[in-house]
C-alpha cells in the first residue's frame, strides 16, 4: 500500500463450519504471507475459535511465520485424527470425487442415531478425539499470555441462551471444545460450573467485543456459510441443512443491522462520530466453491480435501487483496446492506 509502509490494524471475524474451518486456514495463510495487515483482535466461533486459538499461538511462538506453521500443523492433525473415523466416504463418491458424505452407510447411520438418542445416551464418557488434538496441537499456556492480538471466542450459555466471551487469558481447550459443542453430538461443555453449547447460535462470530475492546474501525468477516442460496430445498435433508445455515447466520445478521443502522444514525447527523464507531466492512467468502460442498461434508476430514479448501481459501484472500486491501482505513469495500437486505 503506498500510504503507508507499515501493516495497518484490521480485525478479523472467523465463522465456524466444521471442517470446511480450512477455507479459513487459507484465507489467514495468505494474509499472513502477504504482510500488509495487522490484526488487532480476532473474534471466533467453533472452527474459527480453533484457527483464531491456533494462529494467536503460532504468532507467539514465531511471528507470522510461526502462525501459519501452527495452522498447517493443526489442520494435518485433523486429517490424521479424521482417518481413524469410520465415518467416511462411499466407494461411489470415492470414485467421482465427490467430497460429501451423503451416501455414506455410516454418516447416515450415525445422523438418524443421533436424532433418535442424546450424546449423554450415546457417549456416556463424553470421548471427543477432538479435544485431545486440541491440548496436543495447541500451547494454552501461550494463548493466555497472548499480547500481539485480542481473542475473543463465542460458545452459548445454555441455561439463559446468552453469548459468552471469552478473551485471551481465559482461553482453555475446555472454552475451544465449548465453541464447538454440536447438542445433538456432544454433552454440553461445562466451565464453573455453567454448560455451554456451540458459539454459532448466538454469534457467528460475534462482532460486538471489537466495538469494546479494538481500536481500529476496519472488520474483515471471513465467512463459510452461505448467506443466500438460490433453489428451494425439497429433500429432508436439504430442508434441515438448509435451517442450519439460517440458524448459525442469524445472529451474525443481526449484528450486521445494528452496524448499518448505527452508521446512517452517524452520517445522518443524529449520533457523534466520536461516541459511536462507524465500522468499515471487508468480506471475504467461498462463495459458490463453498455453496457446492453439501453439508455432510464439514464432517469430511481427508487431507486432500482440507488442502482443497485451503487452496479456495488462499485463492480468494488473494483477490480480495488485489481488489479491496487498498480500502484499508480509508472505506468499507461492501455494504452491509447487501448482506442482510
Amino acid at each position: 500500500m503506498s500510504r503507508s509502509t507499515s501493516p495497518l490494524p484490521i480485525n478479523l471475524a472467523l465463522q465456524g463450519g466444521g471442517s470446511h474451518g480450512a477455507f479459513t486456514w487459507g484465507v489467514l495463510d495468505r494474509l499472513l504471507e502477504d504482510g500488509r495487515l495487522d490484526f488487532e483482535g480476532i473474534s471466533g466461533t467453533s472452527a474459527g475459535a480453533m484457527n483464531a486459538a491456533v494462529l494467536a499461538d503460532g504468532m507467539m511462538k514465531d511471528g507470522p511465520d510461526g502462525a501459519r506453521e501452527a495452522l498447517h500443523s493443526f489442520w494435518e492433525a485433523v486429517a490424521r485424527e479424521g482417518a481413524k473415523s469410520p465415518i467416511r466416504r462411499s466407494a461411489l463418491n470415492v470414485l467421482t470425487g465427490a467430497w460429501d458424505l451423503d451416501n455414506s452407510f455410516s454418516y447416515l447411520w450415525f445422523d438418524v442415531l443421533s436424532r433418535m438418542a442424546s450424546p449423554y445416551q450415546l457417549n456416556p464418557m463424553d470421548l471427543n478425539p477432538l479435544r485431545d488434538l486440541v491440548e496436543e496441537t495447541i500451547d494454552f499456556d501461550r494463548v493466555q499470555q497472548c499480547d500481539c492480538l485480542k481473542l475473543f471466542i463465542s460458545a452459548t450459555n445454555v441455561h439463559n441462551g446468552r453469548v459468552k466471551i471469552f478473551g485471551c487469558s481465559e482461553i482453555t481447550a475446555d472454552v475451544l471444545m465449548a465453541s464447538a459443542c454440536i447438542p445433538y453430538l456432544y454433552q454440553a461443555v461445562e466451565i464453573d460450573g455453567i454448560p455451554y453449547w456451540d458459539g454459532g447460535y448466538m454469534g457467528n462470530p460475534s462482532l460486538w467485543p471489537f466495538f469494546y475492546e479494538c481500536g481500529t474501525d476496519d472488520l474483515l468477516l471471513v465467512q463459510i456459510n452461505p448467506i443466500e442460496r438460490a433453489e428451494t430445498p425439497r429433500t429432508a435433508r436439504e430442508i434441515f441443512n438448509r435451517m442450519g445455515e439460517i440458524t448459525f447466520n442469524a445472529s451474525l445478521m443481526r449484528e450486521l443491522r445494528a452496524m448499518d443502522f448505527v452508521s446512517r444514525l452517524v452520517d445522518d447527523g443524529k449520533l457523534e462520530e466520536d461516541d459511536y464507531k462507524k465500522v468499515r466492512l471487508h468480506l471475504i467468502h467461498g462463495d459458490e466453491p463453498l455453496k457446492s460442498f453439501s453439508a455432510s461434508s464439514k464432517v469430511n476430514t481427508e487431507w486432500p480435501f482440507l488442502l482443497n479448501l485451503r487452496d479456495i481459501g488462499r485463492a480468494a484472500a488473494d483477490e480480495w487483496l488485489q481488489r479491496d486491501a487498498g480500502n484499508i482505513g480509508e472505506r468499507p469495500s461492501v455494504d452491509l446492506t447487501e448482506l442482510y437486505a
